[in-house]
Parts: C-alpha cells; structure tokens; sequence
C-alpha cells in the first residue's frame, strides 16, 4: 500500500529531487509557485517551490530506501526517528489549494486580523483557519501540522463566517 511522505532536499535542490525520481519511476508531487523576478537587466516569470527543501513522494515500504538514496533527498519527515505518512485528506487538500485560484473580493462583513473562521463554500468548504490581513488583503491562514508550517491562501471574504 503506498503513503505520502514528506522528504527533505537538499537546498535548493527540489527540481532536480523530482528529475530524479521521476526518472525512478517514484510518484512525487512538487508545488511550484510562479512570479516575475527583476534583474538588473531583465524582469523574468519563474516558478519556485512553495516549500522550500521538501518535496512528497507517494511510495509503499519496498520503495522507501530507494526514495532516501535518489539524488538530493537528504531525508523524511520524522516523528520519534519514524517517517510520518500524510494523511490522504491532507494530500488532497493541499492539491486543491494549488489547483484552485481563489480571488479576494469586497465585503461588508466585519472581520478583524485575528478571528477564526471558517471557509464556508468551494473546496475549501468545512475548513478553519486564523484571518490575516497584508496590505489591504483579507487571508485565510492554514496550519498543516504536519510540515510545521502554514499555508497563506486567498479567500473570498463572502465565503468566510466567523466561528
């Protein structure tokens, strides 16, 4: 049966992590996020990992040691020196956070930086999170405890209650 796992990388080394276990036929997932970068003498569009030095990797027990000794994975995610499976529904949620495009809209409802809430339509449906407001930006944060990290994503202010 095959589990997601988060692995580190190497800094820096997410895409060539991913060349190499695609080349090992290892299903991984790489979230890439893209923005216009400014040189001295150009300004370009680039796609960066969203996390950086991590990468999921979709693998079953017999291809565990293969993972670990691909090129530039330097190791799991680990609770008590054990990998920690992602749950599935996590997996998914984070896929629709980057498949989905959420746009911020105006409205009259009163919420402040601070106030719980909970996302009330879309593929977010059921979720709850911290609002965080930047520059003039209503967001919703989303803690995945599993990376120990959070997640800023843009919701449309009509979808959110407070909890």
């Amino acid at each position: 049966m095959q589990k997601w796992y988060a692995a580190y990388t190497k800094p820096r080394y997410e895409k060539k992590a991913k060349y190499f276990l695609d080349q090992q036929g290892i299903e991984n997932w790489l979230p890439m996020q893209r923005f216009r970068k400014q040189w001295s003498d150009r300004i370009k569009w680039v796609e960066e990992p969203v996390f950086k030095s991590y990468i999921f990797v979709n693998i079953s027990e017999q291809e565990y040691y293969a993972t670990l000794n691909s090129y530039g994975i330097v190791r799991f995610v680990t609770f008590e020196r054990k990998a920690v499976a992602i749950p599935e529904e996590q997996m998914d949620l984070l896929r629709r956070i980057f498949d989905t495009g959420y746009a911020v809209e105006s409205s009259d409802l009163d919420l402040k930086p601070g106030d719980r809430v909970e996302i009330q339509t879309g593929p977010m449906a059921g979720r709850q999170g911290t609002l965080v407001s930047r520059a003039g930006d209503k967001k919703v944060r989303v803690d995945l405890a599993m990376l120990q990290q959070s997640l800023f994503i843009t919701v449309p202010v009509d979808n959110l209650t407070l909890v």
